[in-house]
């Protein structure tokens, strides 16, 4: 099978490595791709909102199968342009279709999608500039933390946690009068703080049936101890020790269940990977978001765990015989350090050359931004590499992953010593 993957972060070298495994797997091309996609498979010089484009690649490739990785083309409608071609319709995505991916690309339509559903979530309100006296008087109604949330998509930075109720009606002026975020807040929506533990649940579902992936905890603040500026996430670390079977067993029941079957009743059509944000409050579930992607850097813990081919997993998707699957979980405990560059997730510089790759023991090395010249690999983004290793526990992977990183080398490299401190 000649597939092709849309992306270019971690999240796309992960999902092109574990593929690569596959004896099914004839030819691999990613779009755009980044050094490590490099090293595996065809890089396409391709956006990944450049459908006319995507359109020639599969066409001029023989491409049988499109795993888009991010989430603007699925909310800019990839699979319906697809299903609306005829040289294409025929070619599975996996990914789900437009009206489906408002999900992520609306925190107002998520919100609704979950009260229409009973599925378990911060009481909320949406405020637009019209409204915006009235996101005041619901700020005074509410105890501090206040949670502020870009409708839109924001590339993870549209959500602002603030104590100060002075300072959250200054923020709430600045998303919605003076476009902090540009149209992603249009619309804000402010909701209850919930103050527990957080964790990620992957879905993946062919529309009918549905697969639990392994969960995953991931750490988005930049500082040790969870403090300073929220970023694209720091590292992960699966399975979550504290999910244990009776919590899984509420996730279940509570929030997957319902989700799944609430997109069959709204009939959103959905092929692919559905990302629940979960926090425990009180051993209870609540859904923070949804995503309707993988995560990253969750995806470089989460797919390592899968022994599965994969593509006989997401050729299970394309069909609707999911239920058939048997699915296999390493038993062991999979963790991820990312390395980012000087300044991230604030202004940082790029083409700095990364070394000591061949000193990796015991570790995989997944690329996020990272770009090949003239044979050197250089940092092209925020977030660079990310290190996963395998463990019996959390703490043993995260030595081998800390030792591993340690032997990665560019000007001004960050991350952070500390993951696991809260479990």
């Amino acid at each position: 099978m000649n597939i092709l993957i849309l992306g270019a972060g971690g999240r796309e070298h992960t999902l092109a490595w574990k593929l690569k495994q596959s004896p099914k797997l004839s030819n691999l091309f990613v779009a755009p791709g980044n050094a490590g996609t490099a090293a595996i498979a065809t890089n396409l010089n391709i956006g990944v909102n450049d459908f006319e484009a995507i359109k020639e690649a599969v066409i001029s490739e023989k491409i049988e199968m499109v795993i888009v990785g991010p989430e603007d083309p699925l909310v800019n409608g990839v699979h319906d342009f697809f299903l609306n071609d005829n040289d294409l319709k025929n070619i599975p995505v996996i990914g789900p279709q437009k009206a489906a991916a408002t999900l992520e690309g609306s925190k107002d339509f998520a919100k609704e999608f979950m009260m229409r559903h009973n599925i378990p979530t911060a009481a909320y309100e949406s405020f637009t500039a019209e409204s915006l006296e009235k996101g005041y008087t619901f700020l005074e109604s509410l105890n501090p933390p206040y949670v502020l949330k870009a409708d839109g998509l924001a590339a993870g930075k549209g959500v602002v946690i603030l104590n100060n109720l002075q300072d959250a009606k200054e923020e709430l002026k600045s998303m919605l009068v003076d476009a902090k975020f540009g149209t992603a807040s249009t619309t804000v929506v402010i909701e209850e703080f919930l103050d527990g533990i957080e964790l990620s649940v992957f879905v993946l579902t062919d529309s009918e049936n549905y697969k639990i992936l392994p969960t995953a905890k991931d750490y988005k603040r930049i500082g040790e101890g969870d403090t300073g500026l929220n970023t694209g996430g720091m590292g992960a670390i699966s399975p979550v020790p504290f999910a244990s079977e009776a919590f899984m067993d509420k996730i279940h029941k509570q929030v997957v269940i319902p989700t799944v079957e609430g997109l069959k009743k709204d009939n959103l059509p959905y092929k692919g990977f559905i990302f629940i944000g979960l926090i425990k409050v009180d051993d209870n579930p609540k859904v923070i978001e949804y995503n309707v992607r993988l995560g990253d850097p969750e995806t470089e813990v989460v797919i390592p765990r899968l022994k599965n081919d994969l593509v006989e997993l997401l050729q299970a998707v394309a069909n609707q015989t999911l239920n058939e699957i048997d699915l296999q979980v390493d038993e062991r405990t999979a963790t991820t350090v990312m390395a980012v560059s000087g300044g991230y997730p604030e202004a940082y510089e790029k083409r700095k050359e990364i070394t000591g790759f061949e000193m990796i023991k015991d570790a995989t090395v997944f690329h996020a931004g990272t770009t090949l010249v003239d044979g050197k690999v250089l940092t092209s983004g925020g977030r660079v590499l990310a290190v996963t290793a395998f463990g019996s526990d959390f703490k043993e992977a995260l030595k081998l992953s800390y030792q591993n990183i340690e032997k990665l080398n560019f000007e001004k490299m960050n991350y952070r010593k500390d993951l696991g401190f809260d479990l």
